[in-house]
């Protein structure tokens, strides 16, 4: 392969496209996570037109949990970045 140089402004584009595909990625990855997490826990039976009434409010249950422990996680780690400096 050629070694193509660019220039510092297209550098810094590429940088910070391949910055936003990777946390789209990361995003995408938490989400199949955690449907699948979910799914497994509250859908105990062959799914119909609808949830049963506990599968329904331990789905929620469980994003909420989810979501509550992943921003706990974000802004531990937030927090810390000045320390490490």
């Amino acid at each position: 392969m050629d070694n193509i140089k660019f220039d510092e402004a297209t550098q810094k584009e590429l940088a910070t496209f391949l910055e936003r595909e990777q946390a789209q990625a990361r995003i995408n990855s938490t989400v199949h996570n955690l449907t699948s997490m979910c799914w497994d826990k509250c859908v105990t039976g062959t799914p119909g037109s609808r949830f049963a009434r506990g599968e329904e409010s331990c789905l929620l249950n469980c994003v909420d949990r989810f979501m509550d422990t992943s921003l706990f996680i974000i802004k531990t780690i937030e927090s810390q970045r000045p320390q490490q400096s």
